[in-house]
C-alpha cells in the first residue's frame, strides 16, 4: 500500500515498524459539544484505513484521543453553571452515540488528556532539561526556533510561518512563536499541581504524552484533518523529537476539508451542522457514504442533493442484498463461485493500496453490483450466489457500509396471508388475492410477483 506522507510530500511504500504491527494515532475531538460534519471525515476516513489493514492481515493498535480540559471547556462550563469533568463526560457519551450511528469502531485505547497529566508534566520537564522549554510566570513554553527542523510538516520556514500565524504576543514569551507547554491557573478554572506551580496542559502537548505512552516513541502513522497540520501537528513533532531524539510519526495524513454548498463550513457563515442534526433528517449512513465517495485528501462537499444521492447509492447496495437473498432461496443447489468475484476484488485492491482511494474502490463495488445483477437475471445455482453475496458483504465490510440490513425475518402471520394470497392466485381468485396485497400493504409489507415466485420488501 502507497500512501501520501504529508512530512514528505510524496505516496509512499507503507511497511510496519515492526512486525507485522501497525501504531496509528488519530486526533479526537475536543468534547464541549456535539461532534459537526467537519469531524465526521476524519473519523469515517481513518475508520475505513483501519479496517482495511485489518483486511489486509495486519494488526492495529488504533488510539485516539479526547481533549477533555480546555479553554472551551472551561467556558462552556461556565455558561451552564457546571463543572469541566461534567461537559466532558455528557459529550464523550453523544460523541459514542454518534460514531456508533456511523459504524466507527471504537479506538483500542480513548485516552483523555485529564487521565494523562504526570506523562504530560514528565515530557515538559524533559523538554526543561534538554533547554528546549522554559518558565515563565508560572507558564511553560517550548523554544521553536531552537528546533531548527521546525516547519518541516507543513513545509514553510520559520519566517513565513511566523508572518502567517496568528501569534499570541505575550510578555511573557522570550519569542512570539514559542508555544504553550503548560498554563498557570486562573481563578476558578480547573488545575493540577506542578513543578511550576497549579495549572493545566496546553493542547499541543496532551497528544505527544499520549502518543508516547500508548503507543511508543515512533509510531507509523498520524492522521487527522487539514487544518492540524499547523500548528497543532507541527508542535507535536517539535515537542516530541526534541523530547525523545527520535522521529515522531513516519507517515502524516491529512483530510481535506468539509464545504457545505461550495463554501467552507463556519458558525459565521450559517451553514454549521452536526451530527446529529443531519442524521435526524438523512440518517447516520448516507453521512458515512459521502465522506468515503471522494478520496480523502479531497475536499468534501455537502449539500441536500449530495446527501440525497448518498442515500439513492446506498439504496443500491442494499437493493443488490436484497435481490441475492430472494434469488438464494428460490435458486436450485450447485454451482461455484464466478470469474468476475475475483477480479472485482482486485480492483477493489488496487484502488485501496492507492493512497486509500475510496472513490474507485466504490466504483468496484458498484461493478460488481452490476455483474451480480446481470447474473441474478440470467438465473444462477445458489452456491454461486452465495458466493456473490460474501464477497459484496466483505468489501462493503471494509467501507464499514451496508450496516443497516433489516431484519427480514416474517412472523407467523405474515407468512400465512402470503401463502394464502399465492394459493387465491392459483385458484384465479384475484379478488382475494388483491385484498391480501392491500392488507400486507397496510402492515408494511410491499410484494412483487416474479417469475421465481412473490418477492417482498418493507416500506
Amino acid at each position: 500500500m502507497r500512501i501520501f506522507n504529508t512530512l514528505t510530500r510524496d505516496k509512499q511504500e507503507l511497511t510496519p515498524l515492526k512486525d507485522n504491527t501497525l501504531n496509528i494515532y488519530a486526533c479526537g475531538p475536543t468534547v464541549y459539544n456535539f461532534i459537526h460534519i467537519g469531524n465526521a471525515r476524519p473519523l469515517c476516513v481513518f475508520d475505513v484505513l483501519r479496517r482495511y489493514l485489518e483486511w489486509r492481515g495486519y494488526t492495529v493498535n488504533f488510539v485516539q484521543n479526547f481533549t477533555d480540559i480546555d479553554d472551551k471547556l472551561i467556558k462552556k462550563a461556565n455558561e451552564e453553571g457546571t463543572t469541566v469533568p461534567e461537559i466532558a463526560k455528557r459529550y464523550i457519551e453523544e460523541f459514542f452515540v454518534d460514531s456508533k450511528g456511523l459504524n466507527i469502531r471504537e479506538a483500542t485505547v480513548h485516552p483523555k488528556a485529564t487521565e494523562n497529566i504526570d506523562a504530560i508534566i514528565e515530557i515538559i520537564k524533559k523538554l526543561e532539561e534538554k533547554g528546549f522549554a522554559y518558565e515563565s510566570k508560572g507558564d511553560v513554553y517550548f523554544r521553536a526556533k531552537k528546533f531548527k527542523e521546525y516547519g518541516k510538516l507543513s513545509h514553510q520556514p520559520l519566517e513565513d510561518l511566523e508572518a502567517g500565524a496568528r501569534i499570541d504576543v505575550s510578555e511573557v514569551k522570550e519569542d512570539p512563536m514559542d508555544f504553550c507547554l503548560w498554563k498557570s491557573a486562573k481563578p476558578s478554572e480547573p488545575f493540577w499541581q506542578s513543578p511550576w506551580g497549579k495549572g493545566r496542559p496546553g493542547w499541543h502537548i496532551e497528544c505527544s504524552a499520549m502518543v508516547n505512552r500508548y503507543l511508543g516513541d515512533t509510531i507509523d502513522i498520524h492522521c487527522g484533518g487539514q487544518d492540524l497540520i499547523f500548528p497543532h501537528h507541527e508542535n507535536e513533532i517539535a515537542q516530541s523529537e526534541c523530547a525523545n531524539g527520535c522521529a515522531f510519526a513516519r507517515f502524516w495524513m491529512h483530510n481535506g476539508y468539509i464545504n457545505v454548498d461550495n463554501r467552507k463550513m463556519s458558525k459565521s457563515l450559517g451553514n454549521f451542522f452536526t451530527v446529529r442534526e443531519v442524521a435526524k433528517v438523512y440518517g447516520y449512513e448516507p453521512i458515512r457514504y459521502l465522506m468515503i465517495s471522494s478520496q480523502y485528501r479531497s475536499p468534501v462537499n455537502y449539500s441536500t442533493d449530495i446527501i440525497e444521492q448518498s442515500k439513492n447509492a446506498l439504496e443500491r447496495i442494499y437493493n443488490c442484498f436484497k435481490d441475492l437473498d430472494f434469488a438464494i432461496s428460490h435458486a436450485e443447489k450447485g454451482g461455484e463461485a464466478p470469474e468476475f468475484l475475483e477480479a472485482r476484488k482486485n480492483e477493489f485492491i488496487t484502488a485501496m493500496d492507492d493512497d486509500l482511494n475510496t472513490a474507485d474502490a466504490l466504483a468496484a463495488v458498484f461493478g460488481l453490483i452490476r455483474d451480480i445483477n446481470t447474473l441474478i437475471s440470467k438465473g444462477a445455482e445458489k452456491d454461486t450466489l452465495a458466493a456473490c453475496k460474501d464477497t459484496l458483504d466483505e468489501l462493503c465490510g471494509v467501507l464499514g457500509l451496508g450496516y443497516n440490513k433489516k431484519d427480514d425475518n416474517l412472523d407467523a402471520e405474515v407468512e400465512a396471508l402470503i401463502l394464502q394470497r399465492t394459493e387465491a392466485r392459483k385458484a384465479r381468485d384475484f379478488a382475494t388475492a388483491d385484498a391480501i396485497r392491500d392488507k400486507l400493504k397496510g402492515m408494511g409489507i410491499v410484494l412483487e410477483d416474479t417469475p421465481q415466485g412473490v418477492k417482498w420488501s418493507r416500506q
